[in-house]
Formats: structure tokens, sequence, C-alpha cells
């Protein structure tokens, strides 16, 4: 945006101290503008508000989707698998169980799914107006905060159901605290990095777009969601750590049900989550230079 000063006279060279911001054709690669991500915060709350506000506008129930989703989904778990598969559940209340897995997989699936369509959403935008291109995945990360906790505290109202009429559980309450925070980072992380390069992707390939939807579904099960880890042969355990959200769910469900809650893979879990977040970023800000030539 121009200031307020004067600006250069014709035939003259522009000089960068006249200006607020200086859009330059080409950048180092290493120059990701994250500066400008925070000086155009107020924007990337606005589209917080309008992620959040656009889901459910227009419907009968409102934000009561966001406890009758979760609620359906359970339920239904908990009928083909537990009661029909008759699969284990570690001892632990089969409503409670699904529920632990449900409820972080949710935020996770949806970060990484509509941040995986950004450059196609939001092309009309892109197109008209400049401001740093990383604050719409980031609102979309954000906007879905909201929604997981919403179901959070549907989750810990089942939690506190079950713990006080005496359930097998042995909450690790220290970890509550500390953990929570540091298992939603490394979902909204992973959710972020894997979605944006993906969208970077979709800009030339929308064959990803209908593989994102597909691989969500086929992902879940290979996470232990609607299973214990314990389940898992010993053979077949390190195909099931390859997925990062693997150890997440299990930490998760440890924290909060009891069970040794896995640090190895909970740590190359954050390794993996931080690589995607840097290629992520990398990838999508060489891809916003010119993906309105191929969107």
């Amino acid at each position: 945006m121009p200031s307020k000063e004067k600006g250069p006279a014709i035939g003259q060279e522009p000089n960068p101290e006249t200006w607020d911001l200086v859009i330059h054709p080409t950048a180092p690669w290493w120059d990701l503008h994250l500066r400008d991500v925070w000086q155009y915060r107020d924007l990337m709350w606005m589209f917080v508000r309008r992620d959040f506000v656009s889901v459910y506008k227009q419907t009968v129930l409102g934000p009561v989707w966001f406890f009758v989703q979760p609620l359906l989904t359970t339920a239904m778990f908990t009928l083909i698998f537990s009661n029909v598969a008759k699969l284990p559940t570690d001892g632990l209340p089969p409503m409670l169980f699904y529920l632990a897995g449900v409820t972080p997989w949710n935020y996770f699936a949806t970060c990484l799914t509509k941040t995986s369509s950004t450059f196609v959403t939001n092309a009309h935008i892109f197109g008209k107006v400049y401001f740093p291109r990383l604050i719409t995945p980031l609102s979309i990360v954000i906007s879905n905060l909201i929604q997981f906790g919403i179901q959070f505290l549907l989750f810990f109202g089942f939690f506190l159901f079950y713990w006080l009429k005496g359930a097998p559980m042995n909450p690790n309450w220290i970890g509550i605290v500390v953990l929570t925070p540091l298992l939603l980072g490394l979902m909204a992380l992973l959710g972020l990095g894997s979605g944006i390069i993906i969208s970077s992707l979709t800009t030339k390939y929308r064959d990803f777009t209908f593989l994102v939807a597909f691989g969500i579904q086929l992902a879940m099960y290979a996470t232990p969601v609607i299973y214990p880890a314990s389940l898992v042969p010993e053979k077949y355990r390190f195909w099931i750590d390859l997925n990062p959200m693997s150890p997440v769910i299990e930490a998760f469900r440890a924290t909060y049900l009891g069970g040794p809650i896995p640090w190895t893979s909970l740590a190359i879990a954050t390794a993996v989550t931080l690589l995607s977040l840097v290629v992520g970023i990398l990838v999508f800000k060489r891809v916003e230079r010119d993906f309105m030539d191929t969107v």
C-alpha cells in the first residue's frame, strides 16, 4: 500500500523509503516474508471469522453440528466395531475410547482437507489484490481450533462422566496440562504443512483434489483411531508408526485414559511434522509466484 508521502516523479527511480511495501518480481528462496504475515494479522482474523461463520451459515442447527458430527461418528464406531466386530478397546468404555480418537483426528483431517485446496478455492481473491498468501491456510488452521475446542468440551464431558463413575481409567493429570497443547500444536502444524504441499500440487494436477478426500479415509484406518495400538501385530507396527498421526493419537489417548506414552515415536513424528512444515512453506512460496497462470 503506498504511503501518503509523494511518490517518485516520472522517469525517476522509485525510492523504497517512500513506500510502506515494495513487491519485487523475484526474491531468494529463503525469503519467506513471514513479517508480512504479522503485519496483515487483522486480515487473518477476518478470514478466521469468515471460515468459522460460513461453515454452518443458513443451517437450522448451526454450531450444534459441531457436537452432532462426533457424537454420530462415535456412536457408529461403537455399534459396528465394538458390538459387531468385537474389536477390543483395552478395557476402556467404547464410547470414550472412540471419542478420544475421533476428536483429534477430526481436527487434523479438517485442517489437511481445507488447506489442500487453498489456491483453487481462493484464486478469485489472489488474482485481485496482494496480501501474504500464507495467511489463508493459517486462518483455516486457527478457525478449526474453535471447532476442536467445542468437540474437546464434548470429549471432556464424557471423560469426567466415566471418571466419576469409576471406569478403569488412569489419567495423567500433569500430562493433560502439558501434553494437550503440544499435541494440538503438532496436529495443527502437520495439517498445515501437509495441506499446503498438496495445495501447491493441485495448481497443476487437480487429481490431488480427489486423492486427498480418498486418502484421508484410508489414513484413518492406518491410524489407531478405531482400534488400540496394542492390537497391531509387531510385523506391521513399523508401517503404522510411519504415519505421524499414530503416536499423536496414542499419546492423546494415553494421557487422558491411561497407558504408556510413545515418546520415541512422538519425537519422530515431531521431526516429520517440522520437516513437512518447512518444505510446505518453501514450496508454497515458490508456487504462489506464478500459480495464476495454471490454476
